[in-house]
């Protein structure tokens, strides 16, 4: 098969609708001719349903990234799959996730905090170091992102992860550069998904694209997200580490 990926193999995290980022990079991976494994979370069959809908069927194994166990095991899971001599040629790292009192930035606990930092930005470090021992000189790692340039309304302490995610993003490219692997995110405008509705307050956030979105955003449409990872999971950036990549119909350059 012919395409910017043919011959890979591709690590998908975070698919959990048909709506999701990570099921369109997944889905864009394919067509450009990669092979692909997917991890999910909690409602394991539920992904694995998803996953039939894929152009091509594929397997789920199951990660809690907050395990270090089911971490441990993680390369032996993908040995199942790819068998002896697998290797990881990319990792899509989707996964973001802070309790409801993390939306409240003044009244949040620690003890919420520390769970959306853990989940969304230190399980990209956790995550990547997990597959290292199938990865090579080549191999990309592609994390997503919201900007956390700038203070959004009611994403809070969800805001503050980002930011250590795009920091950790930095740390991990300038540490596993040396072993020709790069680390790089895409930022992505708001998409209308399951995550989206834990956040409080999304409408009223989304509604910024509505009007500051030079080129114009589709809150229903996270292809253009999707093609964005596909782009950096391939060999067209082989120079390109810690780098974010905006696929936010330009809102992120806009001035006030």
């Amino acid at each position: 098969m012919s395409g910017i990926l043919a011959g890979k193999r591709i690590l998908v995290t975070g698919v959990i609708t048909d709506g999701s980022i990570a099921f369109h990079a997944a889905k864009v991976a394919q067509e450009q001719g990669a092979e692909v494994l997917l991890t999910g979370f909690g409602r394991l069959s539920l992904v694995e349903r998803i996953a039939k809908r894929l152009p091509e069927a594929v397997p789920v194994i199951e990660l809690d990234v907050g395990n270090q166990e089911h971490l441990d095991g993680l390369a032996d899971k993908i040995r199942e799959h790819w068998g002896e001599d697998a290797r990881v040629d990319g990792i899509v790292h989707s996964i973001a996730f802070g309790p409801q009192g993390a939306f409240d930035f003044l009244g949040a606990a620690w003890e919420d905090v520390s769970t959306a930092v853990h989940i969304s930005a230190y399980s990209l470090k956790s995550l990547t170091m997990a597959c290292l021992p199938l990865m090579h000189e080549g191999s990309s790692v592609v994390g997503l992102t919201f900007d956390a340039q700038i203070a959004w309304p009611k994403y809070d302490w969800m805001g503050v992860a980002k930011a250590a995610l795009e920091s950790t993003n930095r740390y991990l490219a300038r540490d596993l550069g040396p072993k020709g692997i790069r680390c790089n995110l895409v930022s992505a405008g708001p998409i209308k998904s399951m995550a989206a509705k834990s956040i409080p307050g999304f409408e009223e956030l989304a509604d910024v694209w509505n009007h500051r979105a030079p080129i114009g955003w589709e809150l229903s449409d996270p292809e253009p997200a999707g093609r964005g990872v596909a782009a950096l999971l391939s060999d067209f950036f082989p120079r390109t580490t810690g780098e974010i990549v905006h696929v936010d119909g330009g809102v992120h350059m806009m001035g006030a």
